[in-house]
Parts: C-alpha cells; sequence; structure tokens
C-alpha cells in the first residue's frame, strides 16, 4: 500500500470487508500499514514508497452474503467484476482503494 493510506485501508477493509485491525508487531508498527484478521484470514498491507498495486495476483477470500457484502462495496464506490465461472462458487473481483486485486467468493 502507498505511504499515510492507513485510513483508506481501514475503511475498505474493516469498514467495508468486515475484518477486525489488529496491532502490529511494535517493531513493524514504525514502517506503516495496517493488519487485519478475521475468521481464518490475515491480511498484513505494507507500505512500499514506489507501490505499485497487484493487478493480477490476488488473494482469494471465502465470504458468506456475496450479495450483500457486493452491494455494499459498490454503494461505497468500488466496482466489483464478474469473471469465468468457477465450479461450486459465486464469486466477483474487486479492487482496493490502491489497486490491489481481490477475488471475493461464497460457496453456492
Amino acid at each position: 500500500m502507498p505511504s499515510g493510506e492507513e485510513e483508506a485501508a481501514r475503511a475498505f477493509y474493516e469498514g467495508l470487508l468486515g475484518l477486525r485491525e489488529v496491532p502490529k508487531p511494535t517493531h513493524l508498527a514504525a514502517r506503516g500499514g495496517c493488519w487485519f484478521e478475521g475468521q481464518g484470514v490475515k491480511i498484513h498491507l505494507g507500505v512500499e514508497a514506489e507501490f505499485r498495486p497487484a493487478r493480477k495476483a490476488h488473494p482469494g477470500l471465502l465470504v458468506r452474503d456475496l450479495s450483500s457484502l457486493i452491494e455494499r462495496l459498490e454503494d461505497a464506490g468500488f466496482r466489483t467484476m464478474i469473471d469465468e465461472p468457477l465450479d461450486g462458487y459465486d464469486r466477483r473481483y474487486v479492487s482496493d482503494p490502491f489497486g490491489n486485486r481481490l477475488e471475493l467468493m461464497e460457496r453456492r
């Protein structure tokens, strides 16, 4: 993530995705960034001076109630994208505030 964008990260990952922010270890906190956790998932966003978003490589997050999450994201201005079907899942892609790609998947 870009330097100084922790509030945007919190608004997206905590506010929209429902993950909770956890404190970074003291020796890493000075570097900036945010860590988030949810049931069975940990996402660590580190700061890069010459940040470039991950537009192809991405985490896949298993979610519940994908349709409500899509609505919440789109109401907040985040466009979700449909891709080719994947057996057993409904899914969408979304980019975080920094352009990093995330796959949101719900089991059928």
